[in-house]
C-alpha cells in the first residue's frame, strides 16, 4: 500500500492516474529544488511524469534537467506515495502516484529550460517546511533527520 498525503478522493470526481519520478538532490546540508511560477509560485521537488514507454529513471533525468538545469547520477529509490490535486496545465484531476529518488546533482547545465521554473538551493530543513506539498515535506524532513 502506497501511503497517501493531503485530502483524500472527492466524491464523484473522476481523476487520471498519472505515475511521476521525483527527486531529493542534497548538496551539503541543502537540498535543490524547483519554483513553479504558474499558476502561482509552488515549491517543488525536481520531476514529473513518466511519458509512455519511459522508465521512471529516465523520466527522473529528463524531468530534473527541464526544471533546473542539473545534470544528477546514481539516482537511488527511497519511497512513494499518492496524492490526489488539480493539475490546472493539463486542466484535469489527477491520483498522483509519486516515487522518490535521492539522486546527486551533478552539474550546471545552464537556466531550467522548462517555462515558469526556477532553480532553488534552499536548507533541508526549510525545505521540510516549506515545499508545496505533504508528501514532498514528509520527504524532505526524513532526509533532514538523517545523521
Amino acid at each position: 500500500m502506497i501511503p497517501r498525503f493531503g485530502r483524500g478522493p472527492q466524491p464523484g470526481r473522476k481523476y487520471v492516474r498519472r505515475i511521476g519520478a521525483y527527486a531529493l538532490l542534497p548538496q551539503g546540508q541543502a537540498l535543490l529544488l524547483t519554483c513553479q511560477s504558474d499558476p502561482g509560485p509552488d515549491l517543488q521537488l525536481p520531476g514529473g511524469g513518466i511519458d509512455p514507454g519511459e522508465s521512471p529513471v529516465t523520466a527522473l533525468h529528463r524531468e530534473v534537467f527541464e526544471e533546473t538545469g542539473w545534470r544528477i547520477a546514481r539516482p537511488r529509490r527511497i519511497g512513494a506515495f499518492r496524492r490526489f490535486a488539480y493539475m490546472p496545465e493539463y486542466d484535469l484531476w489527477a491520483e498522483k502516484i509519486c516515487l522518490i529518488y535521492r539522486a546527486r546533482p551533478v552539474r550546471r547545465m545552464g537556466p531550467p529550460s522548462e517555462a515558469g521554473h526556477e532553480a532553488v538551493w534552499m536548507q533541508a530543513g526549510d525545505a521540510a517546511r516549506r515545499l508545496g506539498n505533504a508528501g514532498d515535506r514528509h520527504f524532505a524532513a526524513r532526509h533532514a533527520a538523517r545523521p
